[in-house]
């Protein structure tokens, strides 16, 4: 649809360069001194002036919708006639207009498609114009016309060595070319009286008079028609059509069958387009205002959440509930780990609990892994790390099933394949010190991201998640607690029901049900943990298919929210609002942004197109520069942001739209299983962590400095 649109607005293959003057030797002089109505489909061209008292009326470039009408109009109150040489891109755009005209009783001739200069163009592309002209006035009034007027035409004795020849072909093709005998300027809109003047033939000789009803405003054209028409007429002139002041029959064949049909068809999909384009700057808008709204939310809001956190942070060595939550969460905290064939990183994960300063019991649930995990897990031999195994039923079975089995009130969720910091689980549960408190999300980072596809989910996981952390913690709707790294208060839990297998995501759809009932969700920035990302585009697409559809059935879910009184109301109408834009509205309309940038590349203006791009993504750019300097990060995967926002936006967009067709037609998806490599060794982060936390240096032998529950 852009690309028709891109050829019927003559934004490509149109070519408006104007020729100099050539040479005439080639030209017959017969056609140089002949009349303006050349002929030349035999072997000798002949000429034809309009004969005494005669003036046809002819206007280029149209249809226009704002002044073709006008002219129109002005032509039916003085009983007038004319040919309007029309083109095919104005044609096809407006076709009611063009059926108006032979409906009216004036005659159609063609302009061309493009309105290029013909000179410069191949035999070929001459042929296409033609055509292609033919077919949108077929499409539009269901006629075939003879006429045929040469884009930057004038006089008859214009004609030269380069003009010539195209003038032979397009005859062989069965044309008659319509020069002019008297040129109104009006396109250069010189005033109603000089239009007049520069129109009126030498008194009582015919003519053919040239002017325009598209190609700018055409006010003084109209104004002159009301003065010409009514003077010349005093004057004993008629205003005929072209072949009957030449006593010639119609230019015009009737149009039927397949061939009607196909006109028909083309004319319809340029108005499809015209349609679709329109929808399309809409959305683009739209998405333009989502996008910006969101950056500046998550940059105000983000900017409260530090001043905030800033005010309420402790000195050094004091845990922060002491800054201003409550007195210091101490006491023993339950961790669940369920796990599914996580033979690469359950080491690493375990072995970064047992480093932890926070005394802590560990349960690995495994979920009938066929790889040996539960066994690599009990020959570590850790005190306080107990393993349930349990038949293959999924996360959240595995999660309710550990939670049955939890010693502690405050119980931390985190994945398989993610390792925290010594410190994590204590910043993690400090904000329980606040009774009202119901959950806790941690800070999710990217520890294998020294690949591009690693670094891409890294700027995503910094800004796109944690900025967006701040922002709803702000708001009080905080929509997820992440599965890499969360706390929950377990008697919130149980009130909610536990973890649902309602929908595939068990994190999301938990956190709506706990601010349905009433709990405060809470950030935790300096609670890190460090996940593995997927690897390759394959794995990546499984789990950001499986996140994308598991929200949509989250927001579903719980919709009722909106027309609920209390939290749950309040959550409805401001939690929900703002996931559903800014999850899947949002980045289903980004792409768009992409779109027109190669449109505009292609087809507008390339510079002013590729202006607007970079300022969104110098937008883009400085809010993910913010984002990083909050989380403390370097700024170098930031280089990568241009080729993300190219190739990475599109990939997420297909498995939202495959999220979308997957919720439409009711199809189901189960626990996905990304396949693990153990990216993250044995240190926290791995390379990462070294700059992050230099107080460890891997957990290889802190099982002794463990203190567990």
């Amino acid at each position: 649809m852009m690309l028709l649109r891109g050829y019927v607005h003559s934004e490509f293959l149109a070519d408006h360069r104007v020729r100099p003057p050539a040479a005439t030797d080639a030209v017959p002089e017969k056609v140089l001194t002949g009349g303006p109505v050349l002929d030349a489909r035999g072997s000798e061209p002949v000429s034809y002036r309009v004969p005494d008292h005669k003036i046809v009326l002819t206007f280029d470039d149209g249809p226009d919708p704002e002044w073709t009408p006008k002219i129109l109009d002005k032509l039916a109150q003085y009983d007038a006639h004319a040919v309007f040489f029309v083109t095919g891109t104005m044609t096809s755009r407006y076709p009611d207009l063009v059926r108006r005209m032979v409906d009216e009783g004036h005659e159609v001739g063609l302009h061309t498609f493009n309105h290029p200069d013909l000179s410069y163009q191949s035999s070929s592309r001459i042929h296409r114009e033609l055509a292609q002209s033919q077919l949108a006035l077929a499409g539009a009034a269901g006629v075939h016309t003879s006429l045929f007027r040469p884009p930057y035409s004038s006089t008859a004795d214009a004609l030269d060595n380069k003009s010539w020849p195209v003038t032979r072909e397009i005859a062989k093709r069965g044309y008659i070319t319509a020069f002019i005998d008297t040129d109104s300027e009006d396109w250069a809109r010189p005033g109603v009286d000089e239009i007049v003047r520069r129109s009126t033939p030498e008194p009582g000789k015919g003519a053919i008079v040239l002017m325009h009803d598209s190609g700018g405003n055409r006010s003084q054209t109209v104004a002159a028609l009301d003065r010409m028409l009514p003077q010349f007429e005093a004057q004993g002139y008629q205003f005929p059509r072209l072949t009957e002041a030449l006593g010639a029959p119609s230019p015009h064949t009737a149009v039927r069958g397949v061939d009607l049909w196909k006109s028909r068809a083309f004319v319809a999909a340029v108005g499809v387009s015209d349609n679709v384009i329109g929808v399309l700057i809409v959305s683009l808008v739209v998405a333009g205002v989502l996008v910006l709204g969101r950056f500046v939310l998550m940059i105000a809001l983000s900017s409260v959440h530090v001043r905030r956190v800033r005010r309420r942070r402790p000195g050094r060595g004091e845990p922060e509930a002491a800054a201003g939550r409550g007195p210091p969460v101490t006491e023993p905290v339950t961790v669940i780990v369920p796990a599914y064939n996580e033979r690469e990183c359950i080491a690493n994960t375990v072995l970064s609990l047992a480093a932890s300063d926070h005394p802590v019991e560990v349960i690995v649930i495994d979920d009938g892994s066929t790889d040996g995990t539960p066994e690599i897990v009990e020959a570590l031999g850790l005190p306080g790390v107990r393993v349930l195994r349990q038949a293959n039923s999924g996360k959240s079975v595995a999660l309710n099933t550990g939670l049955r089995h939890a010693t502690f009130e405050i119980v931390v969720m985190m994945d398989g394949d993610t390792v925290f910091e010594p410190s994590t689980v204590r910043e993690l549960v400090q904000p329980f010190a606040d009774p009202r408190v119901g959950a806790v999300a941690g800070n999710a980072k990217v520890g294998n991201r020294r690949k591009l596809i690693g670094a891409w989910q890294h700027i995503e996981y910094v800004m796109g998640f944690n900025l967006d952390r701040r922002m709803y913690d702000v708001l009080r709707c905080m929509p997820t607690i992440p599965g890499a790294v969360g706390a929950f208060r377990r008697t919130a839990l149980q009130r909610v029901g536990g973890m649902s297998d309602d929908t595939l995501a068990e994190d999301t759809d938990v956190t709506m049900a706990l601010h349905r009932d009433g709990w405060h969700i809470v950030y935790a920035e300096r609670a890190r943990a460090w996940t593995e990302a997927p690897e390759t585009v394959k794995q990546l697409w499984s789990q950001r298919y499986r996140w994308s559809y598991g929200t949509m059935q989250a927001i579903w879910k719980h919709r009722r929210a909106v027309l609920d009184r209390g939290p749950s109301g309040r959550f409805g109408r401001v939690g929900l609002p703002l996931v559903t834009m800014f999850t899947v509205i949002a980045p289903m309309l980004a792409p768009l942004i992409d779109v027109f940038l190669v449109y505009g590349l292609v087809f507008g203006p390339a510079m002013r197109t590729l202006e607007a791009w970079l300022v969104v993504l110098l937008v883009q750019g400085a809010c993910a520069a913010y984002a990083f300097r909050l989380d403390g990060e370097r700024l170098t995967p930031l280089l990568t942001l241009p080729l993300q926002q190219l190739m990475y936006r599109q990939l997420m967009y297909v498995v939202l739209m495959q999220s979308w067709i997957t919720a439409l037609t009711g199809g189901r998806l189960g626990w996905q299983k990304l396949r693990r490599t153990g990216l993250l060794n044995s240190a926290p982060g791995a390379h990462a962590m070294s700059a992050h936390d230099p107080r460890t240096g891997g957990v290889t032998g802190a099982r002794e400095k463990s203190t567990v529950g």
